[in-house]
């Protein structure tokens, strides 16, 4: 089974990813890191690269391209990135496409402690970065990656811990593979 698990920056998803990856004993797969491979090979340091991302639609379809390679070529993954499970979902890729939120404010003190500096500069940052993203991924995929239409589950980090967070998501996952496999 493939889990997908997008969200904002901040909204916990990675950690949360992990705790599902750790515990099911999937292979666990951040685009992320994917696009700092692609910046690698490029020889371009990483804020360079997201600013060239940013005016350069071919690098977001060729992460994204990677990413679906990747899910396309194994089952037992977590796949955790910003588009990702909307992706796999408009792909036909079958997984639980998971969304991790939290409220703006929480996800920029969780970024400020995190990165450094301060909260209400992250949270303007924050924003531009977002409607940046969510106009990119209407225009090259007519997605909008806050819209939970697209997701199974939808999940408020704000008011959970990450440990039930991943318990939910497992859960799930164990019912949706049940169902399946009844349905072969």
């Amino acid at each position: 089974m493939r889990i997908a698990v997008s969200g904002p920056p901040g909204s916990g998803k990675t950690t949360v990813s992990a705790l599902v990856a750790q515990t099911l004993g999937y292979e666990l797969v951040l685009v992320g890191q994917v696009f700092r491979q692609m910046a690698g090979e490029r020889g371009v340091a990483l804020d360079m690269f997201g600013t060239m991302a940013e005016e350069d639609e071919t690098i977001d379809k060729e992460l994204d391209a990677r990413t679906v390679a990747i899910a396309e070529s194994k089952e037992d993954l977590v796949l955790e990135g910003r588009l990702t499970a909307a992706l796999l979902k408009k792909k036909g890729i079958p997984s639980l496409a998971v969304y991790v939120d939290a409220p703006e404010q929480v996800r920029a003190e969780r970024i400020a402690k995190r990165e450094g500096g301060d909260v209400s500069k992250v949270l303007r940052d924050m924003r531009a970065r977002e409607r940046s993203a969510r106009k990119r991924y209407k225009a090259y995929y007519g997605i909008d990656p806050s819209d939970c239409t697209a997701y199974d589950l939808w999940l408020d980090s704000g008011s959970m811990a990450p440990d039930e967070l991943a318990d939910i998501i497992i859960k799930e996952a164990r019912r949706k593979h049940d169902e399946d496999a009844g349905q072969s």
